[in-house]
């Protein structure tokens, strides 16, 4: 046998895969009792943060999301504890002041997160620069991650280029982020050879399995010399979720890349999750469609997401005999727009702005706010130039901006605790609030409720808790 270089490998049946598959609700109390065992398989790391999952915690489950990374920590007492983070959006959906990005991650790593995964929808490195400086500063692992789209821009040596900015901006390793499961088998060989010759980081592949083919492609960038992949334990792998980690182990059983994983030990974590995988489908919050291949995932290049929206979108308009027209328009769209890859929320951006060109009949002549904001430059700079004569058309003759958004956003902590300084009972709450005013506002008006034991059907309907 070959020099040994077992692949190491990221579980995200704590993240990633109940994000996909069930809208993020598993809670703090389901994943506790399986921590000792799952600390014992050998991951890499385990991501169990970041995401969605701060949202849904406070505003679905109810729970305080800063209280389930510290009992994650307490339970893993070897294994690596890793986030999402997008870039200089945190976890939210606006561009926060450089104070925000600062404060979150010296909390996220004071909390117990051991890696941070960055990124940002439009690959804009200004937009990862904060995080991953402050990354750094808490001696942090920073991991950054690129957006994996197709397009005339994203050729092998653009992927390349980036990958040396990366290591030049002081990143530990580096990810590639198939978000829509657009990366093939052997277009992933060529790419992670790439990105090798560019960088000598580690780089680690993360991909689901929408389009049917993240196996494969998993199997040939571990032989092309990928370190890390993302796997999901069975129950809760597959569909829009990543490759399982029972089958991915098996694969490289007695190979050079043999991760060592002991089968019987995933075989009693999987049995702890099936009975709850059993739950969620007879409750709906699993939907078996989720389950399946999207073959129009590799044919329209559209993450699978995205194209259930589009036609609920349609189905309001009472326009769904459009959606062939609508499917041919995006990869117009996002070319007018510069090529940005499909991921939150440049995919809602584009797609919403097909949707109103073909159905107005004619194209720009309504624009969303968000689309606006995009041509402008408020959400960065795109791989491409935005089309003069499509910019002129959204947003008239206002001058883009050209230097990164959030230099135009003054230190704004001081502010955020000002506002919410009556329920602190914890910093972190500052943070929980500058993400999620509202529904942080929510949480911690039932947090205070149920310390003074006040009827709590006074201050939230418990009803709205857990819609599926």
């Amino acid at each position: 046998m070959a020099d040994k270089k077992p692949v190491k490998i990221t579980e995200t049946i704590l993240r990633d895969a109940h994000q996909s598959l069930i809208a993020t609700r598993m809670t703090t109390e389901q994943m506790l009792p399986i921590i000792d065992k799952m600390d014992q398989v050998g991951y890499h790391s385990v991501e169990c943060w970041g995401g969605a999952t701060f949202d849904a915690s406070l505003r679905f489950l109810k729970e305080d999301p800063w209280d389930r990374l510290r009992k994650l920590r307490d339970g893993f007492k070897k294994t690596k504890l890793q986030m999402l983070f997008r870039g200089q959006n945190i976890l939210g959906y606006r561009h926060y002041a450089d104070d925000v990005v600062e404060y979150f991650v010296q909390k996220s790593i004071a909390n117990g997160i051991d890696i941070i995964r960055i990124f940002d929808c439009l690959n804009d490195i200004r937009n990862l620069q904060t995080a991953v400086r402050a990354c750094n500063k808490e001696k942090g692992h920073a991991q950054v991650a690129l957006s994996y789209t197709l397009g005339d821009a994203y050729t092998l040596d653009y992927w390349r280029d980036m990958a040396k900015k990366i290591e030049d901006m002081g990143a530990d390793s580096i990810c590639i982020k198939d978000m829509a499961g657009l990366l093939v088998p052997y277009e992933a060989t060529r790419l992670v050879q790439a990105l090798k010759e560019g960088t000598s980081l580690p780089i680690q592949l993360h991909t689901h399995y929408t389009s049917g083919v993240a196996s494969m492609t998993y199997l040939k960038a571990v032989e092309a010399g990928c370190d890390i992949i993302d796997t999901a334990m069975s129950p809760l792998a597959l569909g829009t979720s990543q490759p399982a980690t029972e089958v991915m182990a098996k694969t490289f059983e007695g190979t050079e890349y043999d991760p060592g994983f002991d089968q019987n030990l995933l075989a009693e974590i999987a049995d702890y999750f099936k009975p709850m995988r059993e739950e969620w489908l007879k409750s709906g919050l699993l939907n078996p469609k989720v389950m399946g291949v999207d073959v129009k995932t590799l044919l329209y290049q559209v993450p699978g997401g995205m194209l259930s929206n589009l036609v609920s979108q349609l189905k309001e308009m009472n326009a769904e005999d459009k959606f062939d027209e609508v499917l041919a328009e995006v990869p117009r769209v996002r070319k007018d727009y510069g090529e940005p890859p499909l991921v939150t929320p440049s995919s809602q951006i584009v797609g919403t702005q097909a949707v109103l060109n073909v159905v107005t009949g004619e194209r720009y002549k309504m624009c969303t706010k968000e689309s606006k904001a995009l041509v402008a430059g408020e959400y960065g700079q795109s791989v491409k130039p935005v089309d003069p004569e499509v910019r002129k058309k959204v947003i008239g003759d206002k001058e883009p901006i050209t230097c990164r958004p959030a230099d135009l956003i003054e230190n704004e902590l001081d502010k955020i605790e000002k506002e919410m300084i009556q329920y602190k009972e914890q910093d972190e709450d500052v943070l929980s609030y500058a993400l999620f005013p509202q529904v942080a506002l929510d949480y911690f008006k039932l947090r205070e409720a149920q310390k003074t034991k006040v009827d709590v059907s006074l201050v939230d309907d418990e009803s709205k808790a857990y819609p599926v």
